[in-house]
């Protein structure tokens, strides 16, 4: 499968993160889109570990459930892959090259590009424009994965009673999902350098929106380990709870008033603190300027306060990620609910909006 294959047919984006699985469904209206569905479930606790699918029945029944959920009008899905066993690159080659010779230049050294050879390995590559420094070369982002890894999201997906259609890069989902938001923002102006904080269960990651080639690209990444997981396990030590049970009385706020300054408030400073470290990063290791904007993503977004407390932190405009914002929503979404989820559904929506490439 083609990891970068284009269908005429829609799809749906399928996230399946460490904690849960999303699904999101979009449709054209006009020169926008409008929901169409949306659904999440929780995974078990080590269900997914570093990106790998550990437990595919666990996985597969709750991409079962969400669909059951979410009725979304189409089987086929669009899903990524990342971690350890992908890699994605930026390499140059002559100019003038058919995708075939292309094809067959990377087949024939892999160990040039991959450090292996191919075998277990699929990979494809899309052309950027000429490169900055030789006109008459290319620039070609070269994208590989194991085929175990791309295997067990189309297994899971099969069992849930979809078909895997397109198999995107987590980062490349998550850069289409970011350049649609900077661009329907009347606060962020063409040319504004962009940071997308995203803090999810066991990792956070910056990802910066700048310029390449004359086009908005993600121009700078950096992942740490700090994650809500750390959150979760604070709860369940305190309340003897589960996995599961912390999970839910962290989303629905059921837990004492206590709960809030002994647990809470501390754990939101190291957010902030976690955040402040990756913009700071950025300043020291790149030199795309000053960012205008810091968006926060990710399930820890919707705790209350997050933003003063983030700002109080790092300079910018400080906000929370909505992809929504400048979508409609058909009558059957629950827009409160829709609300408080989407920073959670950045990187769904940036596989839903594969449908129109």
């Amino acid at each position: 499968m083609s990891i970068f294959s284009l269908k005429p047919e829609p799809v749906v984006g399928i996230d399946i993160s460490s904690t849960a699985v999303k699904l999101l469904e979009l449709s054209r209206t006009g020169r926008g889109f409008r929901v169409e569905s949306y659904a999440m479930e929780p995974l078990p606790e080590k269900s997914v570990e570093d990106k790998n699918i550990i437990e595919l029945e666990s996985v597969g029944a709750a991409v079962e459930r969400v669909v059951k959920r979410a009725k979304p009008r189409t089987q086929y899905a669009a899903v990524a892959v990342a971690g350890p066993t992908v890699i994605t690159k930026v390499i140059t080659m002559e100019g003038g090259l058919s995708d075939q010779e292309i094809k067959e230049q990377i087949g024939a050294d892999p160990a040039q590009y991959f450090g292996r050879d191919s075998e277990g390995i699929e990979f494809d590559f899309e052309t950027l424009g000429p490169n900055e420094k030789e006109e008459e070369r290319v620039d070609i982002l070269l994208t590989a994965s194991l085929h175990e890894t791309i295997d067990g999201r189309v297994a899971v997906l099969d069992m849930g009673g979809l078909k895997a259609h397109i198999v995107d890069t987590e980062k490349s989902a998550l850069e289409k999902a970011l350049i649609r938001i900077a661009q329907n923002d009347e606060e962020i102006d063409d040319g504004d350098t962009v940071a997308l904080i995203e803090v999810g269960a066991t990792t956070s990651s910056l990802s910066v929106l700048g310029e390449k080639n004359g086009k908005p690209a993600i121009v700078f990444s950096h992942d740490g380990t700090f994650g809500g997981q750390q959150l979760t396990e604070e709860i369940q030590n305190r309340y003897e709870l589960s996995y599961e049970e912390a999970n839910l009385a962290k989303r629905n706020n059921t837990l004492d008033p206590d709960y809030f300054h002994t647990i809470l408030e501390p754990f939101k400073d190291e957010m902030a603190q976690e955040a402040s470290r990756m913009i700071q990063h950025y300043y020291n290791q790149s030199d795309y300027g000053k960012l205008s904007h810091v968006l926060i993503a990710g399930g820890c977004a919707s705790i209350d306060g997050i933003v003063e407390q983030v700002s109080n932190k790092v300079a910018g405009y400080v906000k929370i990620v909505d992809p929504f914002a400048s979508m409609s929503c058909a009558r059957r979404i629950n827009q409160t609910a829709l609300k408080k989820d989407a920073p959670a559904l950045m990187l769904a929506c940036g596989l839903a909006l594969r449908s129109f490439d």
